[in-house]
């Protein structure tokens, strides 16, 4: 399997506070790296990082091959036009923590939008496959109900509808369940582990442990910016090496 995604040496900083300090990893074709951490680790900057939301300071990021947000030029790394930015974007899906859906388009036009205007997608053949995308994350009959009619777990499975409408190579999810209330929470995983089971290569955020165990291929703990530790689940979850990870796992076993 290759790496789908690949990330070396990546710093950033916001003004004196260094976020990212030197995140090394890898992510193969068809896995699902769960990645944990307390607040302020650098887990969501890393992941609007893969993105080219947030521009690194030094180090690169290549999704499929591609380095994300530049080119490279001998030794030198420029950065893409806004349009070849965005484009690389409809490859990665971005799942957020607060749905981030319109709230003037139906559930149906929030998922044809982004193929229609950034894919050039014939929009008969995205309403299609808008329908069935919807089958799929269990709202088919929610197409013409506007996001303020759902509730929050519904919303957040039309975002993950959204973000495979563009049919991307990589999947990321930033704490997708931490803005609902807990009885929501099991549906929209019980979506994220399907599509593990369908071979999506996933990065996600969360704190959800027992998912990471279920589902995650490694397990990424992150504090203070660096990767202290990664592995398989039975190894980080059950018998975690270092001493910051056995602290933060007690307090959320």
């Amino acid at each position: 399997m290759t790496a789908m995604v690949d990330i070396r040496s990546v710093h950033k900083s916001f003004g004196s506070l260094q976020v990212l300090r030197g995140i090394d990893l890898e992510v193969r074709s068809g896995e699902v790296a769960v990645v944990l951490g307390p607040s302020g680790s650098g887990k969501s900057t890393l992941l609007r990082a893969i993105n080219h939301l947030e521009k690194v300071d030094s180090g690169w990021i290549s999704v499929a091959g591609s380095l994300v947000g530049y080119r490279r030029q001998g030794d030198r790394l420029y950065e893409l036009r806004e349009r070849e930015i965005l484009k690389q974007r409809t490859r990665i899906g971005f799942v957020f923590q607060n749905f981030n859906l319109f709230p003037h388009l139906t559930v149906l036009e929030n998922i044809v939008e982004a193929p229609v205007s950034a894919l050039r997608c014939p929009r008969k053949e995205a309403v299609r496959a808008a329908e069935t995308l919807l089958a799929r994350v269990g709202l088919a009959d929610k197409a013409a109900a506007y996001p303020r009619q759902l509730s929050g777990g519904q919303q957040q499975r039309v975002a993950i509808a959204r973000a495979l409408a563009l049919e991307p190579e990589l999947l990321l999810f930033d704490e997708p369940t931490s803005a609902l209330d807990p009885e929501l929470v099991g549906e929209v995983l019980d979506v994220i582990k399907d599509l593990a089971h369908q071979g999506t290569t996933m990065i996600v955020v969360t704190h959800e442990i027992g998912f990471a165990r279920e589902v995650a291929d490694t397990v990424v703990f992150m504090d203070g910016g660096r990767i202290v530790e990664q592995g398989p689940p039975a190894e980080v979850l059950d018998a975690p090496r270092h001493e910051r990870t056995k602290a933060f796992l007690s307090k959320v076993l």
